[in-house]
């Protein structure tokens, strides 16, 4: 059976709805993440496409294929405790920068999902991080 695809278009339509219209199913979807500050201590939330990988989910640091990660990347490396909004669902999480090895798994599977990455891949000079974040336990 063909997995689903998200598109920019799922991407627009979830922003602009306010999470109303949501494409999310068992294997992606999106979420906001929720990190501090690593300068100003502050809370940040962004909205980011997801792939799961078994009870954890999965989010690109693409920063739509620039040549730097985004802000969101450095703050969970500074403090990897963070939260989570899925669908109405609130989870606090711990991040993971994936290894090799795993993104080598992981790449392939998201780009069956959300084929865009391949273009966003194609602009940027960097490898594009990959990271894991596990709900905590009894979360």
């Amino acid at each position: 059976m063909a997995k689903p695809k998200l598109t920019y278009r799922h991407v627009t339509l979830y922003v602009v709805s306010g999470g109303r219209i949501d494409p999310s199913n068992d294997q992606a979807g999106f979420l906001k993440l929720t990190t501090t500050g690593r300068k100003s201590g502050k809370e940040r939330t962004v909205i980011l496409l997801y792939i799961k990988d078994g009870d954890a989910y999965v989010v690109t640091a693409s920063n739509g294929g620039k040549d730097v990660n985004p802000g969101w990347y450095f703050n969970v490396q500074s403090n990897p405790e963070v939260t989570i909004q899925v669908k109405q669902q609130t989870k606090k999480v711990t991040a993971e920068v994936v290894g090799p090895e795993k993104r080598s798994v992981l790449w392939p599977r998201l780009l069956e999902i959300a084929p865009m990455y391949a273009g966003y891949e194609k602009r940027s000079s960097r490898e594009i991080p990959m990271v894991l974040l596990r709900p905590h336990p009894g979360d």
